[in-house]
């Protein structure tokens, strides 16, 4: 009996988040990964045990120098891409004219010139790119989405949206590279494109003028020296001063970070403890955005990235009532509070210990509200990562793809997102950092032209 051929796949930037996507096509029957792509050998060598710990064969280990080398030489089907932000259209441009299958980290890069390479070479070659957006595929988003394509509150007229990140959580983009603008975009593109993507998704609709106000109100060495919180230490590792800073993370007391980045310092010589209250930082900690949509509705929008609990509220205003969702991913978070997750995780693939309630609730007009019954996850992205995983690999052969949306099973609604949403939900990030410099509204087809007209067609 013949077998179907496993696709092979390059997975390019083997940190944290790359654990994911390793260890899953290990796992995952029709699926081998052949090739790892880092400037850090220790880091690769990690990843290869991930795979040896799944029975997967070991991957050829590249520099991403040779990234083109890689894609002949190891026959590759599929990339995935999880490198600094700022590097993913390196490898999703040769990949795509190469013919791969390319799966990007969000976002999917971090400026108009790149997003405009990255558009182009799709048109070029025919070829499509896929944003890993794993929100879509959490239940609870997938069933706001459901009830406003139904009509719930009738025609969409505007949008609030609030997301907290918390002292645990947000201090970690600042200990990390993402602190730095031109490696990460900012938050507004880092972490908001996540939210930016929902919104455009759950409206089906696009951006098209966006105006904001932003700034680093709480963390580096001013507002850290203007509030009494920063210690003279570079970074935590080694550091006196670190050893009760509740702000501080310890790489060495977690053996995932410790492997990761910790003994990679050699390779690279990448900080992965840095003072959040030290310099450089370049990102913004406190931002207020308003967009407005091709069809007229409005978003507001805030992202505050040192609140003492983690979560989000988004409330849907229509001609027919009101849908509110409310997540507490965290209600709290004590000081200095040991990583567990097996993944290094500070956040996202393992439940906060004090994690809080979802509701979602539908306020008719004329009528009674109504609770709207979710289950929720708090782990792996509310249970999008697991969905995602399934959506773009296949269902496992383990779980079974036939259940329905909302019961916190790994089948859904959510479509993957292309290329043009990556780049719609790019564009209101990038339009919000120009409205941080410029104090004036950025119109989306003026920043992205390569995006095309911009008219609400998703």
């Amino acid at each position: 009996m013949s077998r179907t051929p496993h696709l092979r796949t390059a997975v390019v930037g083997t940190g944290h988040r790359a654990q994911t996507f390793t260890r899953d096509l290990a796992a995952r029957p029709g699926h081998r990964v052949v090739a790892l792509c880092d400037p850090s050998p220790t880091r690769m060598a990690f990843h290869n045990r991930l795979l040896a710990r799944a029975g997967a064969p070991p991957a050829a280990e590249w520099e991403p120098d040779r990234f083109a080398e890689l894609l002949a030489e190891e026959d590759v089907d599929q990339v995935v891409v999880t490198t600094v932000d700022a590097a993913h259209d390196r490898y999703i441009v040769p990949a795509l004219k190469a013919g791969c299958r390319v799966v990007t980290e969000k976002p999917m890069t971090v400026d108009a010139v790149r997003c405009a390479r990255i558009l182009d070479t799709v048109r070029e070659t025919g070829n499509s790119l896929t944003v890993a957006f794993n929100y879509r595929f959490n239940p609870v988003h997938e069933r706001v989405r459901e009830l406003l394509a139904e009509g719930a509150v009738g025609e969409i007229l505007s949008v609030h949206f609030e997301w907290l990140l918390d002292t645990r959580h947000g201090a970690d983009y600042f200990r990390r590279w993402h602190r730095e603008k031109r490696h990460s975009g900012g938050l507004m593109v880092h972490k908001a494109g996540h939210h930016f993507d929902l919104v455009n998704w759950w409206l089906a609709d696009e951006p098209d003028e966006v105006f904001g106000y932003g700034r680093l109100a709480f963390y580096g060495p001013e507002a850290g020296t203007r509030h009494g919180l920063r210690r003279a230490y570079d970074r935590a590792h080694g550091a006196e001063e670190a050893a009760d800073d509740p702000f501080a993370l310890d790489l060495a007391a977690d053996d995932t970070l410790r492997a990761l980045y910790l003994d990679a310092e050699r390779d690279d010589g990448y900080h992965r403890d840095r003072n959040v209250f030290g310099g450089p930082v370049t990102v913004e900690d406190d931002m207020a955005v308003l967009v407005r949509y091709t069809r007229g509705a409005t978003m507001t929008y805030h992202l505050t990235a040192y609140s003492p609990w983690e979560g989000y509220r988004v409330m849907v205003n229509g001609s027919a009532g009101r849908l509110e969702l409310e997540v507490e991913e965290s209600r709290w978070q004590p000081p200095r509070t040991r990583i567990t997750s097996g993944s290094g995780a500070l956040h996202g693939d393992t439940a906060a210990e004090h994690a809080g309630g979802v509701r979602l609730t539908l306020r008719p007009l004329w009528r009674p509200p109504v609770d709207v019954p979710v289950t929720a996850r708090h782990e792996a992205h509310g249970g999008g990562d697991t969905r995602m995983l399934d959506a773009l690999f296949g269902p496992a052969a383990s779980r079974n793809a036939g259940s329905t949306a909302g019961t916190g099973s790994t089948a859904g609604t959510g479509s993957a997102a292309t290329e043009r949403d990556g780049a719609l939900a790019l564009a209101v990030g990038l339009a919000a950092n120009r409205c941080f410099d410029t104090g004036r509204p950025v119109r989306v087809g003026d920043l992205l032209p390569a995006l095309g007209p911009v008219d609400g067609a998703s």
